[in-house]
Order: C-alpha cells, then sequence, then structure tokens
C-alpha cells in the first residue's frame, strides 16, 4: 500500500500549502509502514570492541569447514578440500577411510558432529558432497562412522540427496542434534531456487530429521503426504549453514545465507515452510526483485534477519561463565565480513549487535569447546580460541 502512496505523491503538483501538508502526512504514513514491515532489522550503534586476546590453536589449514570437540581435549576437523584431520597436543594427524568427495564450488567435505552418547557408542556424523548415484555431479549426504586409530570404520551412508547436480552452490549443511536425540541436518536449495525449495517431492532447500541410525521418526510431517520425501521436517530454505540446539527451549534454530540481503535466523518448526524464493527481505545480486512479499500466509516469518548480508556460517549459542555478559548470547560467523557477530536476544529478539574476531580471516565455523571457551574455524588461519581478558 505505502508504495501506491509514493507513487501517487510522485504525480501531484504541489502549488500550495495543502498540498504540502498532504504530502507530509503521506509521508509520515509511509515511514511508519515501512519500518513497520522492517520491525526485524536492528540498526545497531558502531561495533565495540570486546577485551579480549586471541590464540591459534590449529595452524595452517586452509578452509576449516567443521570441527568437534572429542572426549579428551582434541579436535576433529573437516577440510574442505576432502580430509579431516585429527588434531591432538600439537600434532595434525589424517584420518583415512572417508569415502570419496565430490569437490565442486561451494561443495566438499562439510560438518561433523559427534553422538550425544559419543563416550559409549563412538558415532560420528559427518556432511560431504557426493557424486554416487544416477546423473552427472553431486549432492550433498549424510554419513556416520566411527574412529578406529587413524581410520574411519563402521562407515554407513545415512541420507543421500537426489538427483545429483553439476551446480556448485548451496550444499549446506551443517549438523545437530535435539535432546530427544533426533538428528538434524540441512541441504541449501543447490542453486534451482524456482524448482527445490517448496517442492517435499523434491530434496534440497530443506532441514531433515532422522532417527540417529538414520531411519525416518515415525511423526516427521509428511509421511502421509504421497511422493514426499520423508526425511523432510521443513522446507522453503535456501542454504542454512548454521545450525544450533536451544540449550534452553531444545528448539532447533538455523540461519541461512539470502540473496543481496535477507540473511536470516529461523527458529525451525515441524513441517514449517520458510517461505524462500517466494517471500524474502532480499533482492538479485543484479539489483532487481524476484518477489515482492516479504510474508505470505502459511509460512514462517524469521526470527532476524540482516540487510545488507553478511555471509553467515556457523553459529554458536553461549552457555559459559568465562565471558562477562555473552551468556544466553548468539555467536556467528561472517564470511563476507571476515567477523564474529555477538547477538543480544531478549525475548527471542535480537536488541544488540557486535563485532569481535574482526579482519582475522573468513569465519568458516564458531563453537563453544567443552572448556567453555569460544572456538572459531578461519579459512587461510586455522582454529582460533578466543580468550577474555580479566
Amino acid at each position: 500500500m505505502y508504495y501506491k502512496l509514493v507513487s501517487l505523491i510522485l504525480t501531484l503538483k504541489l502549488s500550495s500549502m495543502k498540498n504540502l501538508n498532504l504530502l507530509l502526512i503521506i509521508s509520515f504514513i509511509s515511514i511508519v509502514a515501512c519500518a513497520q514491515k522492517h520491525k526485524s532489522i536492528i540498526i545497531a550503534d558502531d561495533p565495540k570492541t570486546i577485551d579480549y586476546t586471541t590464540e591459534v590453536v590449529v595452524k595452517e589449514l586452509d578452509i576449516p569447514w567443521g570441527f568437534v570437540f572429542l572426549p579428551d581435549g582434541s579436535i576433529l576437523i573437516t577440510e574442505k578440500s576432502g580430509e579431516l584431520i585429527h588434531y591432538n597436543a600439537g600434532v595434525k594427524t589424517k584420518i583415512m577411510g572417508l569415502p570419496e568427495v565430490y569437490l565442486r564450488g561451494q561443495g566438499g567435505l562439510m560438518d561433523i558432529e559427534l553422538h550425544p552418547n559419543y563416550r559409549e557408542n563412538g558415532w560420528l556424523y559427518i556432511t560431504y558432497s557426493s557424486s554416487d548415484g544416477e546423473g552427472e555431479g553431486g549432492n550433498t549426504t549424510l554419513i556416520r562412522a566411527q574412529l578406529i586409530g587413524t581410520k574411519l570404520t563402521s562407515v554407513e551412508r545415512l541420507y543421500k540427496a537426489e538427483p545429483n547436480s553439476k551446480r556448485g552452490q548451496h550444499f549446506g549443511s551443517r549438523i545437530e542434534f535435539d535432546k530427544d536425540g533426533y538428528l538434524y541436518f540441512s541441504i541449501g536449495d543447490r542453486g534451482n531456487r524456482d524448482v527445490n525449495p517448496q517442492d517435499i517431492t523434491r530434496d534440497c532447500g530443506k532441514i531433515y530429521r532422522l532417527n540417529d541410525d538414520g531411519s525416518i521418526p515415525n511423526d516427521n510431517p509428511f509421511l502421509d503426504f504421497p511422493g514426499a520425501k520423508t526425511a523432510i521436517y521443513s522446507y522453503g530454505h535456501r542454504n542454512p549453514q548454521g545450525m544450533i540446539c536451544h540449550p534452553d527451549t531444545g528448539e532447533i534454530w538455523v540461519h541461512e545465507h539470502g540473496p543481496r540481503g535477507g540473511d536470516e535466523i529461523n527458529r525451525i518448526k515441524k513441517g514449517g515452510n520458510f517461505g524462500w524464493p517466494l517471500i524474502s527481505y532480499g533482492i538479485n545480486y543484479s539489483g532487481t526483485s524476484f518477489t515482492d512479499d516479504t510474508d505470505l500466509p502459511g509460512m514462517e516469518q524469521p526470527l532476524f534477519y540482516w540487510v545488507p548480508s553478511i555471509a553467515p556460517s556457523g553459529m554458536a549459542y553461549i552457555t559459559s561463565d568465562k565471558y562477562k555478559d555473552w551468556k544466553n548470547n548468539l555467536l556467528i560467523g561472517s564470511l563476507k565480513f571476515e567477523y564474529i557477530e555477538r547477538l543480544v536476544l531478549e525475548n527471542n529478539k535480537v536488541v544488540k549487535r557486535e563485532k569481535i574476531l574482526e579482519g582475522m580471516g573468513r569465519v568458516r565455523n564458531v563453537r563453544q569447546g567443552t572448556d567453555g571457551y569460544v572456538y572459531a574455524s578461519l579459512e587461510g588461519v586455522g582454529i582460533v580460541k578466543i580468550i577474555p581478558n580479566k
């Protein structure tokens, strides 16, 4: 409506004070309407420098896509190029036994996560791009395996997205467990935005939920839909590369890349449609619009969105007491601007934004370690530990 009002104003010939008053009134209405439409955007003050120092714990890594801490404090790291690295006491060891990785564009060896009962069962979970299956190219695959010495054993493929594609973008992919032991993972739309995300009979542009052995939970939302991919838990996603289980509510939260503007944080709902590409707060990279809608009936709104985009990757929810004022905050890496963004939440709304770790490199992932400290993986740098100054 306010766009129509603005167009009307442009055709008026303001030759009297009466018309001038009309202009002021309608302009005010337009501003209020615009502010309501974009109410999720937080205009932050200039970011402040947090008092901390950094230590590069694991050096000389290229694109450390994912990393996870083992119970003994050592670290497993995925290099996008296809290497799985075990780091312990200053020594990096290449782990053997990975399936062949289809390396193309944004695809490669991606996330890694431990089973909640890893100490008892030894299962770890990995996403990567694979060329297995029909058609040329590849698509995102989820496996689980056990680590014996320096080799993966008992490798099991739990899910393989179809069809293969030679496109190089939007493979996803993060992995997370919820409090009930269900396994969630993300796959991006694979650059096929007008076909994949809104079609539940097709993979890609989705959040999936499985049992820990790869079987389909009996309460997944699309079990009774003819032809549906029954592993789908929510749909209408673009390219989610951050995922957490909220420690208080147990909800799965993701963030995902928008186009030009419109990166989002979403609280995942069972069967939820998150709108891509029918609704968006972004535009095409060329500057043109692909939708006039930011909300439609039956589609979920983001908890928060960024304009301009920051290209988010990796996300952590801070529960540690080691950092003053950071508890219950979100930390999200920015590939585009090379920093971690600290988001302060109140009642599930972002009320403050600050930058940390600025200028060290593209942040691929961020995690809170088992020791309570925050660690980030930076492209071309390695794994960096953030140490607060007392």
